[in-house]
């Protein structure tokens, strides 16, 4: 096994692990790192991408999404909550008007992006 195989393997459990503390902690997001794991577990050994598939964590948070870009109500609610409170954070605290423009036209097209790009599908 190549020392590039062995980094990509440790980095994928490294974050598995930070999505872990995703699902407990509601202003971390699990799904993003779920599914970067799952990229770094297949780039980096078909034994560990299999045992990835397999668990029950990655078919609650990822699989659809990665499967067929589609996620449920509730989750693209809470992850558009969460982003709205992270970015509310900064846009209330920052006195600059461009950085606040900036800010806002992130939101647009991050809501553009979950209610275009990214099918609903039912629970």
């Amino acid at each position: 096994m190549k020392v590039t195989n062995i980094i990509l393997i440790i980095l994928g459990f490294v974050f598995t692990g930070i999505g872990i503390v995703g699902i407990l902690v509601p202003v971390l997001p699990t799904t993003p790192f779920l599914i970067l794991a799952s990229v770094l577990f297949a780039k980096g050994s078909n034994r560990f991408d299999r045992w990835f598939r397999s668990t029950k964590l990655y078919k609650d948070y990822a699989e659809d999404f990665i499967r067929d870009r589609s996620m449920t109500f509730k989750r693209k609610a809470k992850l558009m909550a969460l982003s709205d409170f992270m970015l509310s954070i900064p846009f209330i605290t920052v006195d600059k008007k461009y950085l606040r423009l900036f800010i806002l036209l992130v939101v647009v097209l991050k809501y553009y992006y979950f209610i275009f790009k990214i099918k609903t599908k039912k629970e």
